[in-house]
């Protein structure tokens, strides 16, 4: 035993342990996300990495909570701290190993377009800095001799790491709800939709959501009544091709309707009407 109780060194060891596991499950999600669509998924597997966002945020919150359980124990009976120089080695592995783990996954996030497995990339890079600051505590602590202050590095730890952990499960409950897109990338869907409709009149019933490395945008392009369908469809081509260019990950799907169905009086160029 490093310790009598869970202390600093202790939970940001558990920590470390979660976020092995919950990066070997966002790895297997991801494999299981890259799968082609097929009869029984015809929108494809991309939902696979939020149920193992899900599931690190979960195991987040119960390591947290732990933490706080004994910690608040530590508090109330401070212990002293056996074989502190292991317990610093243990806090120094720790941040080695969740350095590592965090490049890993950041690489790979970023070049499969994943914004969960880059997003838990960058929490491990955090904890590299909890490490730190568990091991400047505990070096304070045996310095001043001070043991209450290894508790309070635990609580703190279990703090961040519960914040961690909504975090989590708010980004992947949002997915599996479809959530729109971020305000910035709808601004951008709008400003290439009007850039590449010459020929259009308007735009309307926009609606996007995210889906793992896709993003999926459908809307409705009203075009002259004459026009005829083989100038439409190039419009389309057009659009389609431009938002994929900018949008990475885009499907597009596209509905083209006559003026007559134009729920907006034209005021000069493309208008574009999200969501109605």
């Amino acid at each position: 035993m490093v310790a009598h109780r869970f202390g600093g060194v202790y939970s940001d060891a558990l920590e470390t342990v979660v976020n092995i596991a919950a990066a070997l499950a966002a790895l297997v999600a991801v494999r299981v996300s890259a799968r082609p669509a097929d009869a029984n998924h015809p929108y494809g597997h991309q939902k696979a990495e939020y149920f193992s966002a899900v599931l690190e945020g979960v195991l987040i919150v119960i390591a947290a909570f732990s933490i706080l359980r004994a910690a608040w124990a530590g508090y109330l009976d401070p212990q002293p701290l056996e074989q502190p120089a292991a317990g610093i080695g243990v806090n120094v592995v720790a941040g080695i190993v969740n350095g590592v783990w965090g490049f890993v996954l950041i690489t790979e996030g970023r070049r499969r377009r994943s914004p969960a497995l880059t997003a838990d990339g960058i929490h491990l890079f955090t904890d590299v800095l909890t490490s730190a600051g568990v091991v400047v505590g505990l070096l304070l602590a045996l310095a001043t001799g001070w043991l209450i202050i290894d508790p309070i590095l635990a609580a703190s730890v279990a703090v961040n790491i519960l914040w961690q952990g909504w975090r989590l499960i708010r980004m992947s409950v949002g997915g599996l709800m479809d959530e729109a897109v971020v305000p910035e990338t709808l601004d951008l869907i709008r400003r290439v939709i009007a850039d590449n409709a010459e020929g259009a009149i308007e735009a309307h019933d926009l609606r996007t959501r995210q889906s793992g490395r896709r993003t999926f945008i459908d809307f409705h392009l009203v075009v002259p009544g004459t026009m005829p369908v083989s100038v439409s469809h190039d419009i389309c081509d057009r659009i389609e091709g431009a938002l994929q260019t900018e949008v990475d990950g885009a499907a597009v799907t596209i509905h083209v309707e006559p003026e007559e169905k134009s729920k907006h009086p034209p005021r000069g160029g493309v208008r574009i009407v999200v969501g109605g």
